[in-house]
């Protein structure tokens, strides 16, 4: 029996751990400077774009608010959100290959599962700034001041970590037959796991038991955040009272919604459908689409930020239209 014990110790096999092989969108050379354009160009949009939103709230004293300080945090997890996964991408196309490291693909899952639960606590922690806003107005200043809105920041890093760890970690001590190939550009955490040769039953359990709590359970926050928020904003009388409350959470409900249902069609793209492909198209949505449409959402729909970004633009073109030896 000790020979099949020490079979995946072999030093054949032993090589064969040392990489993922990542086949993303398609395998047509054809395609691979039309794929590497497009990504590059979501990736430069979505980084500037994103960049903007913490530039112009820092740049506005009036933005200077728990809304805007946690719109500011979701910007900055945006742009590590996509730059876990995008590079990467970018470069396997440009040197013709396919392989990302073990160590690679573990981290790249650390800090892919790290901002996506980060994306997911924030828009609850700011539909339940924009709860306390509307239906607690005058306990506002008191229930999210600067500290608590800190702590609330503080939590969301703690359980985004514990959570990227745990998966992690048990991913460590699956065992791998051959180099498995991933049908994804990243190294998508169920992927990696089903692509091991030992038993996976503990991954799995970790991993529909974490989605329960840390997916579902932000969602009933936010839905019951919304239902309350719907409620005082029938008890105002007036029409243009209503829609000043409506619209002051207007962008953080569009973001929300596009957000879930991306990840949604993800989730049920894989269940409907055997075809990896159509799985790793449907990612795409949710890793670079939305990261990408959040700075044009929120600037489109909110007038604070249009004055901000106004300002910043009025305030550089004037900087730089100063003769500098003046």
């Amino acid at each position: 029996m000790l020979p099949s014990h020490n079979k995946l110790m072999e030093p054949g096999n032993e090589t064969q751990l040392s990489k993922f092989l990542l086949l993303g969108f398609s395998e047509d050379p054809a395609l691979q400077p039309l794929i590497f354009g497009l990504f590059l160009s979501m990736y430069l949009v979505t980084v500037a774009g994103n960049l903007l939103i913490i530039l112009a709230i820092l740049s506005d004293p009036h933005l200077h608010t728990p809304m805007y300080f946690f719109l500011s945090n979701l910007s900055l997890v945006d742009v590590c959100f996509t730059s876990t996964t995008v590079p990467k991408m970018l470069v396997n196309i440009q040197t013709h290959s396919k392989a990302i490291t073990y160590a690679g693909c573990i981290t790249q899952m650390y800090f892919l599962l790290l901002f996506s639960g980060l994306d997911i606590f924030l828009l609850t922690v700011m539909a339940y700034d924009r709860f306390v806003a509307i239906c607690h107005p005058l306990h506002y200043t008191v229930i999210m001041s600067p500290r608590i809105c800190a702590l609330l920041l503080l939590v969301c890093w703690i359980i985004s970590v514990l959570n990227s760890l745990s998966h992690c970690f048990l991913a460590l001590r699956l065992s791998f037959c051959a180099a498995p190939d991933i049908p994804h550009f990243f190294c998508e955490l169920n992927q990696v796991v089903h692509s091991a040769c030992s038993d996976t039953f503990l991954n799995d359990m970790v991993i529909y038991l974490t989605a329960m709590l840390l997916a579902a359970g932000p969602l009933a926050g936010i839905l019951y955040s919304y239902s309350k928020i719907v409620s005082s904003i029938r008890a105002i009388s007036s029409a243009q009272g209503k829609y000043k409350a409506f619209s002051t959470c207007a962008s953080h409900l569009s973001v929300v919604s596009l957000f879930y249902c991306t990840l949604l069609g993800v989730y049920l793209s894989s269940a409907v459908t055997q075809n990896p492909h159509s799985t790793a198209t449907a990612s795409l949505m949710y890793t670079v689409v939305t990261p990408m449409l959040n700075p044009f959402i929120y600037s489109l729909r909110n007038k604070d930020i249009k004055r901000a970004l106004k300002t910043l633009f009025m305030r550089e073109t004037r900087n730089l239209s100063v003769d500098p030896s003046q």
